[in-house]
This record gives structure tokens, sequence and C-alpha cells, in this order.
């Protein structure tokens, strides 16, 4: 019998959370973004474990063995602006990219605190390989809220055909809608000084469509005038 194989994936990458001193590896958002997967009817979530670079880069060669028509990789980790999970951002998106080709990976979404504080770490992370897309927080995010707007965003981006990638405008069409139903206004984590800080204030997006010519770009502020566009 021949194996069947999802069109869609999201690699999950995650490192242990202890949200409280009980949490014994209890906390993950694997059943979120399998709950994702689920609506999808048509993806495959890959899920692994790392608690530094070495492990991280053994999980993501352990997972990234079959070709996809879109791939996401999502970093969920405790972070502090250069590095989720004790491992150097840009060092995650060079493993990453390592892969890129082989599982048609296009986006990484960074699921951790202060992922975006330095949206360098976004523009150099996708530039200079197949990725077209990154996403992250320039403050600290509340675990439950971040998870939930993390999974819609994996949900609507991963439904984009290849052709979409070649669009910057509906690269962050796409994005705007997947934000369209959380407040912009709604505080989504707190800042180095304890203040509280909007989603529009902290969540970021970084752009580069397929093609030559094309650069990474800081999209975040078109993507807002969308989602304002589709409130009632």
């Amino acid at each position: 019998m021949p194996r069947r194989h999802a069109g869609r994936a999201i690699i999950v990458l995650e490192s242990p959370w202890e949200l409280d001193n009980e949490d014994a590896n209890r906390s993950s958002v694997l059943p979120f973004v399998e709950g994702v997967a689920k609506l999808a009817g048509d993806m495959d979530v890959l899920h692994a474990n790392y608690y530094d670079e070495a492990s991280k880069e053994i999980a993501m060669k352990c997972l990234a063995k079959s070709p996809y028509r879109n791939t996401i990789v999502y970093i969920a980790a405790h972070g502090d602006g250069d590095q989720a999970g004790h491992v150097e951002l840009l060092d995650i998106f060079e493993i990453v990219e390592k892969y890129a080709e082989t599982c048609n990976i296009t986006g990484v979404l960074i699921g951790s605190c202060y992922g975006a504080k330095d949206l360098l770490n976004l523009e150099v992370g996708i530039e200079g390989g197949g990725l077209r897309w990154s996403a992250g927080y320039a403050s600290s995010a509340y675990w439950l809220p971040r998870t939930q707007v993390d999974c819609a965003i994996l949900a609507r981006m991963s439904e984009l055909p290849p052709a979409a990638y070649r669009s910057a405008d509906r690269m962050i069409n796409v994005l705007g809608d997947a934000i369209s139903t959380f407040s912009p206004r709604g505080p989504i984590g707190k800042d180095s000084d304890g203040d509280e800080v909007s989603l529009a204030d902290s969540l970021r997006f970084m752009v580069q469509p397929e093609g030559q010519g094309h650069k990474a770009r800081d999209v975040s502020e078109p993507v807002f005038a969308r989602h304002e566009d589709n409130q009632v």
C-alpha cells in the first residue's frame, strides 16, 4: 500500500516551556497546531523538541525529509531578542535554510518573546535563501494569546499556492486576513519596562517575494492596514 503523503506541512521545533514550577514538559503548542492540521485535512505536523543548537539541528534533520507543496517552520520557545530556546536566531534561520529546498519551506514563524525585537534578524534570516516570509514579536508575548495568533497565521499562510510567493501584495493580504479577528489594540505582551504592548506594536512581518531583484522588507504597516480593511 502506498504511503499517504499530505500536500502541506508545519514543522514545529519546540523548546521546553516550564511555565511554572510543576510544568514538567506539560505545556506545548503541539495540540493547537494539530488542530490547525485537522481543520486543513491535507497537512502533516512534524514535531520535535530541542534544547540547544546541536539538538535543534538534529531535530531539523530528522523532520525535514519529505518534499511538500508548502512547508512552514514554527519555532516555539522562550526568547530574549537574539535567541529562541538558547539558540541564536540567525543560527536557527541558517539551519532551516539548509533544508528549505528539500521540503519547500516558504516561511518561518518565531513564536518567542522578543523574536522580532531586532528586525535585522528577520531580514537577514530570509535573505539569501528560499524563504519568502517571517514573523515574530517585538515584545514579550502572553503564551496562550500568542499561540492563538500564531495558529491563525499558520493556517492561512499554509494555504498559499506557489504562485502567491511571487507577490508581496498577495502575502501581505493573506497575513492581514489571518490576524483580522484579533484586536490590534489588545495587549499581547509587555515591553522591557513591564508596560503592556498591543498586538499592532509587537507583531512584525517580513516578506521577500520570489524572483530576481526582490529583497526582504518590513511589511508590518501594510499588513495591519489590510487588517483594518477587514473590520466590520
